[in-house]
């Protein structure tokens, strides 16, 4: 039995068996959604199925945002204050 989850939180889940050779059918609503690719982590207790893009530099550059440009004395800055902010908003005296 397989379920997929997605990280964070769970959008659904559902079974699925493999058939005689072994080959998973993933529903074409997942497939549109998610893309054709895989790649397949495994752990002791259950795999995950982790989607592939198509144009993989091309997600880098989209999930990197404003980054692309950013020096990394910038990003470290803005790093150290959001975890600042994050610290004060819980309380801590970080």
């Amino acid at each position: 039995m397989v379920r997929f989850f997605v990280c964070g939180t769970i959008a659904f889940s559902m079974s699925a068996e493999t058939d005689a050779q072994g080959r998973l059918y993933i529903p074409k609503a997942v497939r549109e959604k998610y893309g054709q690719k895989y790649h397949i982590v495994m752990y002791e207790d259950r795999i995950e199925l982790i989607p592939v893009a198509d144009d993989p530099l091309a997600a880098v550059r989209e999930a990197a945002g404003d980054l692309h440009d950013a020096s990394a004395q910038k990003i470290r800055e803005d790093i150290e204050a959001e975890a600042k902010d994050e610290a004060e908003e819980a309380g801590g005296d970080r």
